[in-house]
Formats: structure tokens, C-alpha cells, sequence
């Protein structure tokens, strides 16, 4: 019997670690060494799990996307019956939105989108947070308004921006948490309905 391949799990063990030194020191500044000694591993095993840092950095770029997702769908998952999954999504993400750090990795990655790979990993990855984000959109949409499913793409984008003027202004110290609390609620409620309320 074939030994199996443990490479995909010692990877999905080390990203989080990856990622949280990228999100801390940036990619430019992150090195292959560091990010061994954080993982607690020789740099060589580094590279038997991926071939460059450009790859891991990537690699962390997916695992901003798939750890937001993973909170959201367990959120998703409960009802309450007095909100619609979109309206608790909105409500989670006005308390809890940036506070792991990841979309520093977003920031640094767009500092080297002149690379085409890792222009594409952040292209996919707001790609696929649209994506969600839309669908949660459309679902509540549905029962209150099918005429304002048209514009549903674009208000997920809305709220795709939304978050990244939130993260600025958390990461420059522009508004206090509660005002930041409070844009994210108000603005998100509004593009979730597609009107002002």
C-alpha cells in the first residue's frame, strides 16, 4: 500500500502561521527564513510545501478568503428566524470585520500586482468574495424586492468596498471603532436593501 502524501495537511497546518507573518511584516519583508522559524520548521520543508515565497504569500492570499469563509458559513448555518443570513452576515461583519488582520495581506499583495500571478490570486479572491456576498444579496432580496435583484452584483461590490474602506480606516486610525462598527452597519444595511431605509 502507497505512503500518503501528507503535504496538502502539514500546508493547511502551516498556512495560518503564513499568513499571520505575512499580514504582520508584509510580503516584501517577510522571508522564507522567518516565516520557517515561525512555523517551527527547516526552511527546506518550506519549500518541499511550496516552491517560492511568491507561493506562499499565495497561498496566504487564499486562506484570507477561505477562513473569512468558513466563519460565514457556520454563521449562516444558524437561524434566528428574525434575520435573513445576508442581515446576520452584515451584523457579524460590523462587529468582527478586520479584526484577525488578513486584509493587511490584501494591502501588501496590491503593492505587487505587476506580478501576474499574484494579480490573479487577488483578482480571483475579490472575485469570489463578490460572488458570496452576492448570493447572500440575492437570497434576501428575493422575498422583499425581486425587481432589485438586476442591481445585486454591484451592491456586493459596494460591500466588497465597503470592507476595504473599513480596513483603511481601522489600519490609519481614521474613525473609532464604534463609528467604524456604525458605517459598516448602516452602509451595509443600506446597499443589503438596495434603497435607503
Amino acid at each position: 500500500m502507497p505512503r500518503a502524501n501528507h503535504t496538502d495537511e502539514k500546508r493547511r497546518e502551516l498556512v495560518p502561521i503564513v499568513a499571520h507573518t505575512f499580514a504582520e511584516l508584509g510580503y516584501r519583508r517577510t522571508t522564507t527564513a522567518e516565516l520557517a522559524r515561525r512555523c517551527g520548521v527547516r526552511v527546506n520543508i518550506l519549500y518541499r510545501l511550496w516552491s517560492d515565497k511568491k507561493s506562499m504569500f499565495i497561498a496566504a492570499i487564499g486562506y484570507v478568503y477561505d477562513s473569512s469563509v468558513a466563519i460565514w458559513e457556520k454563521l449562516l448555518a444558524e437561524t434566528d428566524g428574525r434575520q435573513t443570513a445576508a442581515q446576520r452576515l452584515i451584523a457579524y461583519e460590523s462587529r468582527h470585520h478586520g479584526e484577525f488582520g488578513h486584509y493587511r495581506i490584501v494591502f501588501a499583495g496590491l503593492s505587487e500586482t505587476d506580478d501576474p500571478e499574484i494579480h490573479a490570486a487577488l483578482a480571483d479572491m475579490y472575485q469570489r468574495y463578490q460572488r458570496f456576498v452576492r448570493q447572500q444579496i440575492v437570497a434576501h432580496r428575493e422575498d422583499i424586492d425581486p425587481a432589485g435583484l438586476s442591481d445585486a452584483a454591484l451592491a456586493a461590490w459596494a460591500v466588497v468596498g465597503l470592507g476595504t474602506v473599513a480596513n483603511i480606516a481601522r489600519e490609519l486610525g481614521l474613525v473609532s471603532e464604534t463609528q467604524r462598527r456604525r458605517l459598516f452597519k448602516a452602509i451595509g444595511q443600506i446597499l443589503l436593501e438596495g434603497r435607503a431605509s
